[in-house]
């Protein structure tokens, strides 16, 4: 695909002219969840009003993102796949697309463009570096490390922009506002420690600059999005008539609430939806605890079970029931936000769930367990036990997500733990027993202080964990939901 001219009639297309867009974003992470999230909203943002609000895309390892989107000029097909059918529309947002691996000078130039207004980054939570225990960098992360030997020579994200930011001041530009978009909670407040603290220690000239001078909106990001598969492209294929390498296949739903702190401007990304609020903490937590949540003990229990993907998940009596109790446990932690039937949001996510349309894999969704486990079971444990709730469910969450760990074929095949922590966690879980594992995670630094000191909790957690290392996760599902 490099065209949009003889696109089919039932293939939505832009309706703005690209070449007369200028580029004001930079986006760092460039996968398919952006593809299929901001890059989205920004398309219907310069079909509705225009602005120089294009992207580039920036991937800091794999090239592969850049090799599939530049021989296309940046178009790409998204296929939206609901109960009402399958649509396909070109988004023409992305206008280059670079690694910083292989395209350092070309990723410089961008970050340092006096055009370039906004930096996005989807990079997911084991990209930050970021150490939970005091909010400031790992300086273990191997990214962190590198950068701050040799922070000219930047490959991680927050020695990249903090670079970027110490040279956009040399040259008397405006820094740009940093937009945050993975599920941390509070992730713009997160997102400035990390860089606050990195300065501090590779160049403490920078770090009021950054406190006072750089925007770090927070924002909370809702789209399920599988990895794209060669169905997809072949879909792709079939829907607009060109081979697309970038084709992405998403849900209808999506949801964008974005702080509106944006000093040097903003597209309209109300046109595709977004909402704007004051405070984004209420949904944040909304989403990290119901919809992330209970992906997460979906996705351990479900792979452990033999269940490929989310559909063949939900498809299950006993397994469907558990994520019903998931929900409304999660619900049950939350204030009330006004507008939001958190009833109605558990049906609605139960629906997108059950979507049969999206190959969205368990074990994908079961990666990097030790960087979403805080904000997405253990954040939720405290406001349960404060207003005298019931923990089961995120008991036998953090089970599941240790039987993950412990790799035991006992009830299925051999797999690969995929954690940045991976070694770490093998020494504390393997070839042990419930109390072993129990005992070595619970005091794991990314364990919150009040979550590893409840001691009932953790009970729970052994008790269940001994069942799921002993019996076939089929047997274990069966008695939890008797």
């Amino acid at each position: 695909m490099t065209t949009i001219d003889t696109m089919p009639d039932s293939v939505r297309i832009p309706v703005y002219r690209r070449e007369d867009h200028g580029v004001g974003i930079v986006h760092i992470g460039l996968g398919a969840f952006h593809k299929a999230h901001q890059a989205v909203y920004t398309d219907d943002a310069l079909s509705k009003t225009g602005g120089d609000w294009r992207i580039v895309g920036v991937s800091l390892r794999s090239d592969a993102p850049s090799d599939e989107l530049r021989p296309q000029n940046g178009l790409y097909t998204l296929i939206e796949r609901d109960a009402a059918g399958s649509r396909a529309r070109v988004i023409g947002a992305i206008a280059a697309a670079h690694c910083l691996k292989t395209d350092r000078k070309a990723v410089e130039a961008a970050l340092l463009s006096a055009e370039t207004r906004i930096v996005s980054i989807t990079v997911t939570e084991k990209g930050y570096g970021l150490d939970r225990a005091t909010g400031g960098v790992d300086p273990a992360h191997p990214a962190i490390a590198h950068d701050l030997k040799l922070p000219s020579d930047a490959q991680g994200l927050a020695g990249l922009l903090v670079w970027a930011l110490g040279q956009r001041r040399a040259l008397g530009r405006a820094p740009f506002t940093v937009l945050c978009c993975d599920n941390l909670p509070e992730n713009g407040v997160v997102l400035r420690g990390l860089l606050v603290d990195f300065a501090r220690r590779a160049a403490p000239d920078l770090a009021d600059h950054i406190v006072h001078g750089v925007a770090f909106p927070s924002t909370m990001v809702d789209r399920i999005t599988p990895a794209a598969t060669q169905d997809t492209r072949d879909l792709a294929e079939q829907m607009t008539g060109y081979r697309d390498e970038a084709a992405i296949e998403t849900e209808g739903f999506h949801q964008w609430v974005i702080e509106d702190h944006f000093p040097t401007g903003r597209p309209n990304w109300e046109a595709g939806g977004a909402i704007f609020a004051s405070d984004v903490r209420p949904y944040e937590n909304m989403k990290l605890r119901m919809l992330n949540g209970a992906h997460s003990m979906l996705a351990y229990v479900g792979f452990a079970a033999g269940h490929h993907f989310v559909r063949d998940v939900m498809a299950d009596p006993d397994l469907s029931r558990l994520v019903t109790r998931h929900l409304s446990a999660a619900a049950a932690t939350l204030a009330p936000l006004p507008g939001v039937d958190f009833a109605a949001y558990a049906d609605q996510l139960t629906e997108r769930f059950c979507n049969p349309h999206l190959a969205h894999a368990t074990y994908q969704i079961a990666m990097d367990g030790s960087e979403k486990m805080p904000q997405r079971i253990f954040s939720a444990i405290p406001d349960a036990r404060a207003s005298g709730g019931d923990t089961r469910a995120f008991a036998f969450a953090t089970a599941a997500w240790l039987r993950h760990l412990s790799q035991s074929t006992h009830d299925c095949a051999p797999y690969e733990l995929r954690d940045p922590r991976a070694d770490e966690l093998r020494t504390m879980t393997q070839d042990r027993d419930a109390p072993e594992i129990v005992r070595a995670v619970r005091a794991a630094s990314f364990v919150p202080r009040d979550v590893s000191q409840d001691a009932a909790f953790w009970d729970a957690v052994q008790s269940i964990l001994h069942e799921m290392l002993t019996r076939p996760m089929s047997e274990v599902i069966s008695v939890e939901v008797a």
